[in-house]
């Protein structure tokens, strides 16, 4: 089977929708990063994303909503959550609450935890095939596990093509790395830098948000050790290139770079290149070679692009 390329006009949202109801997997933008997306009340659709992925079951997983109204039919919210989703809900934010009783979603999206983690995406076509589902849809990143995240639908066909029913084709997503993940413990726990820099959850909760120990259980999407890989090595802040290295730069002085991330040194445009620049060099790197990637500053996105950096550079299990 061959994924369908779907257009994001009338005709092609509902296609997507109609697959999705009929317990298939479609992926599909949003300003983060392309999404996975099944059914997440239908648990043998919720399954065929574990089994397309290769993804652990003990991994849980997002689920996709088309406002704060459908999070709170899922969901206990508390006051800081209800802050967090008024300020930055549609957007780049993941929030991790109690799951309500009878919400009805399958166990294998909490992969059995009694929490569940909600968004409401900022993206037309995504809101597009949300609307034409008509309910929550399970949305991981569209690619293989522990692989370099999709940013472009033929991302998605390369990973993916042979093993889900559709990609909706809306160009490249905007924001480039993944969503910010937030939990609460009770207080406000950052679980997973993202595309929504922590330091602006901070100033709408006007308090510092708590930090993951590293050693805690697993219960929010992108927290395994290795994870976003492309397949040859990753060295991660590199000042200069290592002999035999594939260099990807950041900002001035980076002469000789293969390719940048962003010459002007902007922490926005860079998170939206990481992506597709490792896809890159993975593709251009000989057996063996390695891409060494040039210091990012640690603020801001540039948090978000250092973790997913050192992910991508841990010990692949």
């Amino acid at each position: 089977m061959t994924a369908e390329i779907l257009i994001p006009d009338a005709a092609g949202l509902a296609r997507a929708g109609a697959l999705l109801r009929a317990g298939l997997l479609v992926a599909f933008p949003t300003e983060t990063v392309y999404g996975l997306g099944a059914d997440a009340t239908d648990d043998r659709a919720v399954a065929r994303i574990f089994e397309a992925k290769g993804r652990p079951q003990f991994n849980p997983l997002i689920v996709h909503l088309a406002d704060a109204d459908a999070a709170r039919a899922i969901a206990v919210f508390n006051d800081a959550a209800e802050r967090l989703a008024d300020a930055f809900w549609p957007g780049a934010l993941t929030l991790v609450l109690p799951l309500r009783a009878g919400a009805g979603l399958s166990p294998l999206v909490t992969a059995g935890l009694q929490t569940v983690g909600l968004r409401v995406p900022d993206h037309a076509v995504a809101r597009g095939v949300l609307g034409a589902f008509g309910g929550p849809v399970a949305a991981p990143s569209a690619n293989p596990s522990g692989a370099v995240s999709p940013t472009r639908a033929e991302h998605v066909i390369e990973g993916l093509g042979d093993r889900i029913a559709a990609v909706v084709d809306g160009g490249a997503c905007p924001v480039g790395v993944e969503s910010t993940i937030v939990g609460f413990a009770p207080g406000p726990v950052l679980l997973r830098p993202g595309g929504l820099p922590a330091e602006a959850l901070e100033a709408c909760l006007g308090a510092a948000l708590g930090q993951r120990a590293a050693h805690a259980p697993v219960s929010a999407p992108g927290q395994l050790a290795s994870h976003y890989a492309p397949a040859a090595r990753v060295i991660p802040e590199a000042a200069v290139s290592p002999e035999g290295a594939l260099w990807l730069g950041f900002g001035h002085g980076c002469e000789g770079a293969a390719l940048n991330l962003s010459p002007s040194g902007d922490l926005v445009e860079a998170a939206a290149n990481l992506f597709e620049s490792l896809r890159a060099l993975d593709a251009r790197a000989a057996p063996g070679q390695a891409i060494a990637v040039a210091p990012i500053p640690d603020h801001g996105l540039g948090r978000a692009i250092n973790d997913r950096l050192r992910r991508a550079a841990a010990p692949r299990s």
